[in-house]
């Protein structure tokens, strides 16, 4: 079976555009050879996520509400960085932005695909430990609550769908595996 891409576009149009996303409009060929279209959400930033990790085991969650999905949320502590920079030093920015905990031993924990069907979001994940807690400085869209639990307790979470957020679902049963738990 061929990997390579079997998909031809005829044309694009950029039908909105904001400061971090572009979404487009693509007449395509599909890779049956027939005419189609294809929505694609284009993001300008890296998709970052941390979890931050206590000698104990317990790692640190954020809660807040998602205008996206009209919910509340709890999930690791993650936000954006720029394409052209290094994803660990955004890691690092939104730990403190959104715990005021700042890490003395980081480690790259994988790469993602958020959601590869619709959008080219590309998300990095860390783990965070050493742990010192300092000031936090979250931005003004952000209303945050922090929370610290047992790893095994998020997996818990996870497994009940009250974790829902891609990027933590992964980085925390990625955590897990790779802990034992």
């Amino acid at each position: 079976m061929s990997t390579e891409n079997n998909w031809k576009t005829l044309s694009e149009k950029t039908v909105y555009e904001n400061p971090w996303l572009e979404l487009s409009h693509r007449e395509v060929i599909n890779p049956s050879g027939n005419n189609g279209i294809y929505g694609l959400v284009k993001f300008k930033n890296l998709a970052i996520a941390v979890i931050p990790i206590d000698e104990q085991g317990n790692i640190y969650l954020v809660g807040q509400f998602r205008y996206a999905i009209n919910e509340y949320s709890w999930e690791i502590p993650e936000g954006g960085g720029a394409m052209d920079g290094e994803p660990l030093d955004a890691a690092k920015r939104e730990l403190k932005e959104e715990t005021g905990l700042i890490a003395n031993r980081w480690s790259e924990l994988g790469r993602i695909h958020t959601s590869n069907s619709a959008t080219n979001e590309e998300g990095f994940m860390f783990v965070a430990e050493e742990l010192v807690q300092d000031e936090a400085e979250p931005e003004e869209t952000e209303q945050l609550q922090v929370r610290k639990v047992p790893l095994f307790e998020a997996v818990d979470m996870v497994m009940r769908s009250e974790i829902t957020d891609s990027l933590s679902v992964c980085a925390i049963l990625k955590l897990a595996r790779l802990r034992g738990i």
